[in-house]
């Protein structure tokens, strides 16, 4: 992919994101040390100048933060604000010069979460109207599968417009032949996640593709669909397939078979978003537990997490092109809690132009694409948030009543109720009417 260009030009915001599949780990799933993760400025500052430079914008994403029925029922506060306390303690350790950060703000919805900060040198001072927004696109719209956003503007120059910055953190539907669901998912979330009107004499919401510059990233779960005449096929279960994709050529050729980047190329999903060289890190997914570089064979492996970007100045006649330039993007084998390895961009995005419009300028997107809100956006979400507490909180107590195992739980229930049931008929119970 054409990138713009790398000028260290101090205008220019430096945006580093970074999503991470924590496989329901909570907070053992966060490594005390993020400098591998949340600090890759180290190992990019040649690309910047000759001192090293702190992100304007730490964005951070988790899939799958607490084990599922705490996620459901709501009670992930104190993993969410044990995490934003830990991050923000780390990239300000990391920084090149101790820059300090302020949190611009955090949003959770079951297990998907984001965390977004500024520096308070800058960003953090400049910014304006924050918002959150989440939606759930698993069953009946419940949150096990979905996505979070935050949006804000950044005051610019006086006299001049801002700009709108959307980041979205998705996670979508697993499994390899659940492609369609995926792209019913992304659907899903264009139309329910949604932000107050971009103009105040608007009274529609806007959607995640009304900004300026629209960040999505996380778990998206695409996978590698080879045709059965590939060498490559009948050993995608095998130690063979690992050792064939640590060659870099081999995996460019893979990547032809990726389903996020055909399905793009269709103009199904990820309408007017770019992304980096994706296969020039290993997949990302599927590791064994406690390993570094060992993939399971019950899954091929597959890149399932992903950072995706657009920004107002891209052209829809160059979708291969961005004025964004992609510093890095790269996966991190060192963490090991998870089958999946956390992934991490730091992307450099345009200058400001000379003639900034005096109204806040968004994305062009081509003619045939035209994202518009649910009406229904509401209720789906409140519905699937309603079911999510029932179901949580009734699988939270079962698995209480085990002891950690909601299948031990479930099991002293009906013991406890067939007790009570036989002491409530058994013949000389005093209760008992006759």
């Amino acid at each position: 992919m054409a990138e713009g260009s790398s000028s260290p030009s101090p205008d220019r915001l430096l945006v580093q994101i970074a999503s991470y599949n924590t496989n329901l780990q909570g907070i053992l799933g966060l490594p005390q040390d993020l400098v591998d993760w949340l600090a890759p400025t180290l190992q990019v500052s040649s690309f910047l100048s000759r001192e090293r430079r702190a992100p304007d914008i730490v964005a951070v994403g988790f899939q799958e933060l607490l084990p599922l029925h705490l996620g459901l029922s709501g009670l992930s506060k104190s993993v969410i604000d044990s995490r934003d306390a830990h991050i923000l303690s780390q990239i300000e350790k990391h920084a090149p010069n101790k820059e300090p950060y302020s949190l611009i703000a955090k949003v959770v919805n079951v297990g998907v979460a984001l965390l977004v900060y500024g520096r308070d040198d800058d960003v953090a001072r400049r910014v304006v109207d924050v918002q959150t927004s989440w939606t759930g696109c698993g069953p009946a719209f419940m949150g096990n599968k979905g996505a979070v956003g935050v949006r804000f503007s950044v005051n610019g120059p006086e006299g001049t417009a801002g700009e709108v910055f959307t980041f979205v953190n998705c996670h979508l539907t697993a499994h390899d032949h659940k492609l369609e669901a995926r792209v019913a998912n992304y659907r899903h979330i264009i139309g329910t996640l949604l932000f107050s009107p971009l103009t105040g004499n608007s009274k529609v919401p806007s959607t995640i593709y009304d900004t300026s510059h629209l960040f999505i990233f996380g778990d998206m779960n695409f996978r590698l669909e080879m045709p059965e005449t590939h060498p490559l096929h009948f050993k995608r279960l095998t130690h063979d397939f690992s050792k064939a994709i640590e060659s870099e050529k081999t995996r460019e050729e893979l990547k032809e078979f990726d389903q996020l980047t055909t399905e793009k190329r269709k103009g199904t999903i990820f309408v007017g978003l770019r992304e980096g060289d994706f296969w020039k890190f290993k997949c990302s997914y599927k590791y064994h537990l406690g390993e570094v570089d060992q993939y399971s064979t019950k899954r091929m492996p597959s890149w399932t997490d992903r950072i995706l970007y657009a920004t107002y100045t891209d052209s829809p006649d160059t979708p291969d092109q961005s004025s964004i330039t992609n510093l890095l993007y790269t996966s991190i084998p060192s963490y090991t809690t998870s089958d999946h390895k956390p992934v991490v961009a730091l992307l450099l995005l345009p200058s400001r132009p000379v003639d900034a419009p005096s109204s806040i300028p968004t994305l062009h997107l081509p003619d045939t694409f035209k994202p518009e809100p649910d009406p229904y956006a509401s209720i789906k979400r409140y519905t699937g948030r309603a079911l999510d507490r029932i179901i949580g909180i009734v699988w939270w107590l079962f698995t209480l009543l085990g002891a950690g195992s909601v299948f031990i739980g479930t099991f002293n229930f009906l013991v406890g109720l067939g007790a009570w049931t036989w002491w409530r008929i058994k013949p000389g119970n005093p209760d008992v009417v006759v």
